[in-house]
């Protein structure tokens, strides 16, 4: 919205500051951080009257979760507020993309409250069944898709961009949606398994989206992408300022859901969040290297698909208990070394992801 002040400007003005999305993002940044820590606690007090016994905890999880009871849960809200705000402040209205991940990231945001709720009200664990959601999902990642190929160039829709093969592109023609929908719908359920340590989901999403909103500015720059050799996506730089603002909104929320955790981020925050990551893959063809960055969102999944093949299959576990986390604090490892270390590995993947730039 902000962006349009730039038509006051002179070129040598104040103004001129809005034309650079560097500047943006910056700002961006700024207002959802504050957003989050002057709504943070008043949103908390509201959903502990409204919801009273907070979010249900599992009976068959580590027993030390019990203590976390009448903890109340939404916090998403929170990150998503902050996130809407500052993008629609700071980001150019007239850029497609901005519109497609954050038309991604609210509808997901809506089925997770949609589930939240029904935890909270019915005061079990089940909420909307796994099956409405995994439809919906696929609802809105179907329209994401078609709509970043109808605004890809024509070299690149229905192409999927290898890293580190510079000139490679397999055209998946009509499989594109699909794929597309599977990278968005399962980063969607990656990060809601990884919620359920108190910060454990918030760092690595925040890494996850500073990697790929470098990398977003990076191909929406025609400098940039001759000089590393990726493929240009006109327009994708805009992403920066739709992830800077999601790294202060995830901040503001740290705030609050350091341990012990004030509120939970629930599904409304966690589907969001990993619907808003695969929808930016999509959008800037780096849908394989969301796999490196987010790889402890794909180790978290593949755990429990693990588990529950195995057990299907045998009768026995591979893991004391999925997701992995929960595997670790089995063993005997504290909540907090988990989180720390789950962290460290995070920040690794995207250093690895942000080196496929220029490993060509």
């Amino acid at each position: 919205m902000l962006y349009w002040l730039t038509e006051f400007s002179d070129g040598g003005d104040v103004f001129n500051l809005f034309r650079y999305i560097t500047f943006r993002a910056g700002a961006a940044f700024f207002t959802a951080l504050f957003f989050g820590f002057l709504f943070g606690r008043p949103l908390i007090d509201l959903l502990r009257r409204t919801q009273k016994k907070g979010q249900p905890i599992r009976d068959d999880g580590p027993q030390s979760h019990m203590a976390k009871a009448g903890t109340p849960t939404m916090g998403g809200l929170l990150i998503l507020s902050a996130l809407v705000v500052s993008t629609l402040l700071w980001a150019r209205p007239d850029n497609p993309y901005v519109w497609i991940v954050l038309g991604v990231t609210l509808a997901f945001g809506l089925i997770g409250f949609a589930d939240d709720y029904a935890k909270v009200s019915k005061q079990n664990t089940k909420g909307v069944s796994s099956r409405t959601r995994f439809l919906l999902g696929l609802g809105i990642a179907a329209l994401a898709a078609i709509a970043a190929a109808q605004y890809h160039p024509a070299e690149l829709a229905h192409q999927l961009a290898l890293p580190v093969f510079k000139d490679v592109l397999i055209n998946l023609g009509l499989l594109f949606v699909p794929f597309a929908m599977i990278v968005i719908v399962g980063s969607a359920n990656a990060v809601n398994l990884t919620d359920g340590l108190d910060g454990l989901a918030i760092m690595p999403v925040m890494i996850a989206a500073g990697t790929l909103g470098v990398i977003a500015y990076a191909v929406g720059r025609v400098d940039f992408t001759e000089y590393l050799d990726v493929h240009y996506v006109p327009g994708s730089g805009e992403i920066l300022v739709f992830t800077a603002a999601l790294i202060g909104g995830g901040l503001g929320f740290l705030w609050y859901n350091a341990p012990p955790a004030a509120v939970f981020m629930g599904d409304t925050g966690s589907l969001a969040l990993g619907g808003a990551l695969g929808a930016i893959a999509v959008v800037t063809k780096h849908e394989i290297v969301l796999a490196i960055v987010g790889g402890l969102f794909v180790v978290e999944a593949l755990s429990v698909i693990i588990q529950v093949a195995y057990f299907k299959m045998t009768g026995k576990r591979v893991f004391l208990m999925a997701p992995i986390h929960h595997h670790f604090e089995k063993l005997g490892w504290a909540e907090p070394q988990i989180v720390i270390r789950f962290w460290i590995i995070s920040l690794i993947l995207a250093l690895i992801g942000l080196a496929t730039l220029k490993l060509r």
